[in-house]
């Protein structure tokens, strides 16, 4: 059974979500404060999966996902920097996107260029302040990229193009909490984001813009696709009676696994396959 190591902080307050998410997708989840990780760096060696969840690390007091992210490059970047080498799939989700973008792990080399090193990638992408400059909690649509090798988004690019035939499967089941006053997504200039959508590293898009992302993003994946950050809240939705109208939903769809659940199985069973999980 792969292992999904949590990587929790003061102020994450989705960490037993995600752990829940990985464990019903067929993983087994260790949760781990990050202060733990930094004596004992080892530890992510063991990982076939990784989770940054959200919630206010330190409170923000800096800025969304700063202290934690400043922890990540100086103490443990090393280890996340092997953890990717080695292709294990690892998630940010709202802080913890907001996080792995000040590390330099998202957007990550560009396809075909290697890890750095002595020091992580510089930061190229951001979640700013949402463009109604005030806190967002709602649930909103979203629509995967087909083209992204991102291993998380398979089942629900599947879905989408089911939603061709059936567009309730669009409008009604593709849905994903958000609940962040810093989700827009911005880059530093014009090359970066042609850099993303020229190596199809955009792998989640909202269908009805919230916050006022560049170019609707509400998601973005490495190269690889494995190492994967997203501002909406799939491990919130792992039981089709937590969707806002679940009760006018076709009995025939609450019979499927829901999509934020779908997320963590296609990157378990994207672990299960990856080199470094069968030599053990």
């Amino acid at each position: 059974m792969p292992t999904a190591l949590v990587v929790r902080t003061a102020g994450t307050n989705c960490d037993a979500e995600l752990c829940r998410a990985f464990e019903l997708a067929g993983a087994r989840p260790i949760l781990v404060h990050v202060d733990r990780l930094v004596e004992d760096p080892a530890r992510i060696d063991d990982a076939d999966l990784i989770g940054f969840p959200g919630g206010f690390s330190h409170g923000d007091d800096v800025a969304s996902g700063r202290i934690l992210a400043v922890k990540l490059r100086e103490r443990l970047y090393p280890a996340l920097r092997e953890a990717a080498r080695r292709g294990v799939p690892m998630i940010g989700v709202c802080n913890g996107f907001q996080a792995l973008v000040q590390v330099g792990l998202l957007p990550g080399p560009s396809a075909g260029a290697n890890w750095p090193d002595d020091a992580p990638p510089p930061q190229t992408v951001a979640l700013a302040h949402n463009a109604q400059a005030r806190f967002i909690d709602r649930w909103v649509r979203v629509r995967p990229e087909p083209a992204s090798p991102c291993v998380w988004t398979r089942s629900i690019s599947e879905l989408w193009r089911e939603g061709e035939r059936d567009r309730t499967l669009r409008d009604d089941a593709l849905v994903l909490p958000i609940a962040h006053g810093e989700g827009r997504f911005v880059a530093a200039s014009d090359s970066v984001l042609t850099a993303l959508r020229d190596g199809n590293q955009i792998a989640l898009r909202y269908a009805d813009n919230p916050n006022g992302s560049t170019d609707d993003i509400a998601g973005i994946c490495d190269s690889t696709g494995r190492i994967f950050g997203l501002m909406p809240h799939p491990e919130r939705y792992l039981d089709w009676t937590l969707h806002p109208w679940w009760t006018r939903l076709p009995e025939s769809m609450r019979k499927r696994n829901t999509p934020g659940l779908l997320f963590f199985r296609d990157a378990v069973e994207a672990a299960r396959h990856a080199p470094a999980a069968a030599a053990r």
